[in-house]
């Protein structure tokens, strides 16, 4: 009998939701799409920048191409106007990857990394299989769900077994929206230095802010005029979101904080990444031009993004039970609906009576019910049918 590693349950019995949908002869209105390739959103990328033919001869660097990482820190300057250092930069296959370099390189078999709750489920496997524990920190519920210093304070002061080393922000929050304001941003950043941990911040849905949105948000990324952050911070991004190119493998880590700590982050960075050497050196070469080319579906994104929003707001009837929780970015909307029975139940007869497919509340650790999580993604039509569909069976 061979024996296997004991980082993760690898076997889990199908739930109800996932054999209803295998089970279906018809596929439904997708509302969980988060794939833009699939949603009519074809990148108009001219693929040449795939060819150059520089790219046949292997250069690698551990922090990868210098051109490349150019390429990044001008789309930081160009997008959302902050002075990012080449040197400063990290290139990874993709935001997973960035994560399981900084968890290697921040901590120890038993160590701790907080995450925000609700958010999205894959923090658990990511430690895990650095075997890490993850510990939540709630993101409370009023009027939004909001990123609470305060909360982060209280659990990272609570006695536990095994030492926290981090504290990941995912800013917007997938699926909540939940973004950083200047405020939270140095209260955290003050708790991390005070607790000696550092922050992993990630920003892969930090587009322009929804109308509406607090003038306030803020990125961790780059440098300001106050000086460098007191604290060590990571903070991720990458093609995937930013220009809908998920397909293309590139991810980046920029890292920041006192000199000190920042150097001897990025030369321990550095030493990692170079066992790994897996940025291809295609889309390295190609990273300038995917970046220019790809921000016109990256507003194709936002607009669909927007108009899907607008017309979910538009069929929500005054005075209806359900409620569209307010954010401040992502690709989800979060719509809190009347808690007359259990959450599978309802996204069970969405699936098999109405055809359409939801994510439960329950799939981003919400922390009470009855919450539905939808993409904004899908085309107009199609997502008008689901909304309508969804409003009928749970108002």
């Amino acid at each position: 009998m061979i024996g296997y590693s004991r980082r993760l349950p690898w076997s889990s019995p199908e739930n109800a939701l996932s054999r209803a949908l295998r089970e279906r002869r018809e596929p439904p209105i997708d509302l969980t799409e988060s794939n833009p390739t699939r949603a009519g959103l074809v990148p108009p990328v001219h693929l040449g920048a795939l060819a150059d033919s520089r790219a046949l001869r292997y250069e690698p660097h551990p922090k990868g191409l210098l051109a490349a990482r150019e390429a990044v820190a001008a789309y930081y300057a160009e997008s959302r106007g902050a002075a990012v250092d080449p040197e400063n930069i990290l290139l990874t296959a993709s935001t997973s990857e960035a994560y399981a370099l900084l968890f290697k390189m921040l901590a120890d078999p038993g160590d701790v990394v907080l995450v925000p709750r609700p958010s999205y489920p894959l923090f658990e496997f990511l430690a895990g299989l650095e075997s890490l524990r993850v510990e939540p920190y709630p993101l409370p519920l009023d009027d939004r769900f909001r990123l609470d210093p305060e909360a982060i304070e209280r659990v990272l002061s609570a006695p536990r077994q095994g030492t926290v080393r981090a504290v990941v922000i995912v800013s917007p929050n997938n699926p909540t929206g939940t973004g950083v304001r200047a405020a939270e941003r140095d209260a955290i950043e003050a708790i991390a230095e005070r607790h000696r941990v550092a922050i992993v911040s990630d920003e892969v849905f930090r587009d322009p802010a929804r109308e509406g949105a607090p003038p306030d948000l803020v990125s961790l990324a780059g440098r300001r005029a106050a000086g460098e952050p007191p604290a060590l911070a990571f903070t991720l991004g990458g093609l995937s979101k930013a220009c809908g190119l998920p397909q293309m493998k590139l991810a980046w880590i920029l890292v920041d904080g006192p000199e000190p700590l920042r150097r001897d982050a990025l030369e321990r960075l550095e030493f990692i990444a170079d066992t790994y050497l897996s940025v291809g050196t295609p889309v390295q070469r190609a990273a300038a031009r995917l970046l220019e080319e790809g921000e016109m579906v990256g507003a194709a994104i936002r607009r669909r993004v927007a108009a899907n929003l607008a017309l979910l707001r538009a069929l929500l009837p005054a005075g209806a039970a359900c409620r569209l929780l307010p954010s401040d970015g992502g690709w989800s909307a979060v719509l809190q609906v009347p808690a007359v029975g259990a959450e599978e139940e309802m996204i069970l007869a969405l699936l098999e009576k109405d055809g359409v497919l939801v994510h439960p509340g329950y799939f981003f650790d919400f922390p009470r019910e009855a919450f539905l999580v939808l993409s904004l993604l899908p085309e107009e039509q199609a997502f008008r049918d689901g909304v309508g569909k969804v409003l009928a069976r749970v108002g």
